[in-house]
């Protein structure tokens, strides 16, 4: 079976397997979901949503963020780790949106890039997550492991994998791709033991044979 072949029948089973695939981030504007992925790196999702009811309900605004003093972002961000930098990213991000785009996140990915602290995943999630557009695949560690293991890639840098994806995948699945490969590795392709005995993708999963048949998690050609 070929990686198209795999993807075209995977297509047809994630919807069964995971109909209600979608971003684990809390947010209701494009801002708050901007914040909330900020925060997400080398962070769970469960820890961010933890912290985000408070930031948003006292900045409202790209300019809110802006004006506040450092000092009071990073402590209330502490919790989510690297508080410091992703407080430098916030700020950085929400001025520019302040100054440049009338106080509106951009929904492109040129624009978004132009954004301080904003990289081409950052990107991909607020735009397909806030704005319905399919301009890439959000690449994150149970993405990239999914993909090796299901014999997609075998590239190790983000971005490489994504253009990798972005061949097999149809670009209307490209959002919720990511959705279901990130739901599976949550709850089922776990990094160190995954439970490929109940693995509702087993049959299309070459590393899942390979795993069962040695007990080590990894792809078929390593």
């Amino acid at each position: 079976m070929t990686a198209r072949e795999r993807v075209a029948k995977l297509i047809k089973v994630w919807p069964r397997v995971y109909p209600d695939a979608h971003t684990e981030l809390t947010f209701k504007t494009p801002l708050e979901l901007l914040i909330a992925t900020i925060l997400s790196a080398q962070c769970t999702d469960k820890r961010v949503n933890m912290v985000t009811p408070a930031l948003f309900k006292k900045y409202r605004s790209a300019k809110d963020y802006a004006a506040a003093p450092t000092t009071e972002i990073e402590n209330a961000i502490k919790s989510t780790g690297f508080f410091r930098s992703k407080t430098k990213s916030i700020k950085g991000a929400t001025s520019t949106i302040a100054e440049k785009f009338g106080g509106k996140v951009p929904d492109s990915m040129e624009e978004l890039r132009e954004l301080p602290g904003v990289g081409r995943k950052t990107a991909n999630v607020v735009l397909g997550n806030a704005f319905g557009k399919n301009e890439g695949i959000v690449v994150d560690t149970h993405v990239i492991r999914l993909s090796q293991r299901l014999g997609l890639t075998k590239q190790k840098d983000p971005e490489k994998i994504e253009q990798d994806l972005m061949k097999l995948v149809p670009q209307k699945y490209w959002a919720v791709w990511s959705h279901w490969l990130i739901w599976h590795g949550r709850r089922r392709c776990f990094a160190r033991k995954p439970d490929c005995a109940n693995c509702e993708v087993f049959k299309l999963c070459p590393s899942g044979k390979v795993f069962l048949r040695t007990g080590v998690a990894r792809r078929p050609e390593d």
